[in-house]
């Protein structure tokens, strides 16, 4: 359960958008508070809905074992929405940007991060990770466990510090060391907003995949 729930929360960490909002709040006037704030409200949003889907799942059952067909006819139907979101995000076409234009992020997010500060950065962390099906799909994994208290807190955990791995581990290395911190966000910023759409798609397609093939054959049975 630890493995396939961490595998999924790995999966909902890749955000080339979070890796690059980091980027802009750790060149803030104030990127120590600025980027904390970030991380708080990305940390406030994932532990809050993890808590809201286990409580969820379990109060409707689905961890028991009379609800064998609702329990994999929803990692069937997650598998089916991370797919549908695969396949929208490989065949749309990013706009071409005009002359001296410079890439920007959702219209939202841009705003946040165009006057960086505490409140915009909390919010931006905020909205940047709503729930997505690949973080259910992990929170699923664990509600449906018949594990105990300790065993459920821990693979909770596991999986919020996965998902957020985009926003603590770059605000923990630029503590660390702030200047090689800085040059390598550059440069994996450079990478990411040319093969971030390629990097999302994969994640979609190989977790829409697991889930449907899990839930079918948990509806084989």
């Amino acid at each position: 359960m630890l493995a396939q729930a961490a595998g999924f929360g790995l999966l909902a960490a890749v955000s080339p958008t979070a890796l690059l909002v980091m980027a802009v709040f750790l060149g803030s006037a104030n990127p120590r508070t600025t980027a904390f704030f970030y991380a708080a409200g990305a940390v406030v949003m994932t532990v809050a809905m993890a808590i809201a889907v286990l409580f969820l799942l379990r109060g409707v059952g689905l961890d028991q074992p009379r609800q064998h067909e609702p329990r994999y006819g929803l990692r069937f139907g997650l598998g089916i929405i991370a797919l549908a979101a695969a396949v929208f995000m490989g065949r749309r076409k990013p706009r071409p940007l005009a002359a001296g234009e410079e890439q920007k992020g959702p219209g939202l997010i841009a705003r946040l991060t165009a006057t960086p500060g505490p409140r915009t950065a909390f919010l931006a962390g905020v909205l940047l990770f709503a729930p997505s099906a690949t973080f259910i799909a992990a929170v699923q994994v664990v509600a449906t466990a018949r594990a105990g208290v300790p065993i459920t807190v821990v693979a909770i955990l596991i999986v919020v510090a996965l998902t957020v791995l985009t926003v603590w581990l770059p605000l923990l290395a630029y503590l660390a060391a702030p200047e090689v911190t800085t040059r390598t966000l550059r440069t994996a910023n450079e990478w990411l907003r040319t093969h971030g759409r390629m990097l999302v798609t994969g994640a979609l397609w190989i977790a829409g995949l697991a889930l449907v093939v899990n839930g079918a054959l948990g509806l084989w049975d």
